[in-house]
């Protein structure tokens, strides 16, 4: 008895200790996430992807764990012109008839700054999940966060379209992409 005493109480000073932790939602109507590939090895396209939503959990005390969610709707993506975004949409690329939504979930914070940081977490495209890494620039440090501002970020990645199953047109569009957000959290 006095064993399970003494595990409780170390178990309820240590959550105590960690601090609160804060929740925010994405302002998507203020986000903004972008994808671009090579083309031709000439120039590039980028297609935007408007319609998304998503949260992060965070406690300013420990920031090497969070809980981050952010889900993009692929059938709402432009690439300009309408034939690229068909191609796109279509099963060649994104498939969006069956796979409508991309996710990443991200539950590992490294902090390599006072505001930069790399997220790792899984990214899920056209059904296929593979680890990912985020390089995060927030706009103020967010061991600064009170749960009553905004979070203002810029995250980049790098992936490989074809470890997503992306891997028509080879000779015309490149295989690394380019992903860059740029987030409004805002609390919730």
């Amino acid at each position: 008895m006095p064993m399970r005493f003494c595990a409780a109480l170390l178990l309820i000073l240590t959550t105590a200790a960690a601090g609160p932790a804060y929740r925010y939602r994405l302002d998507s109507a203020s986000s903004q996430v972008s994808a671009r590939v090579s083309y031709f090895g000439l120039g590039h396209k980028t297609a935007q992807f408007p319609a998304m939503r998503g949260s992060i959990r965070l406690s300013p005390d420990r920031l090497d764990t969070i809980d981050l969610e952010v889900d993009l709707d692929a059938r709402a993506m432009t690439a300009g012109s309408k034939t690229d975004t068909d191609y796109l949409k279509g099963k060649a690329f994104f498939d969006v008839a069956n796979h409508p939504s991309i996710r990443f979930s991200g539950r590992r914070m490294a902090m390599t700054g006072p505001v930069t940081a790399r997220v790792d977490g899984q990214l899920t495209a056209r059904g296929i999940t593979r680890p990912v890494s985020l390089a995060v620039t927030f706009a103020e440090p967010p061991s600064r966060a009170s749960g009553q501002q905004a979070i203002n970020l810029t995250a980049t990645t790098t992936i490989n379209r074809r470890d997503f199953g992306m891997t028509s047109y080879g000779l015309i569009v490149g295989k690394k992409v380019a992903i860059t957000i740029q987030a409004r959290l805002v609390p919730d």
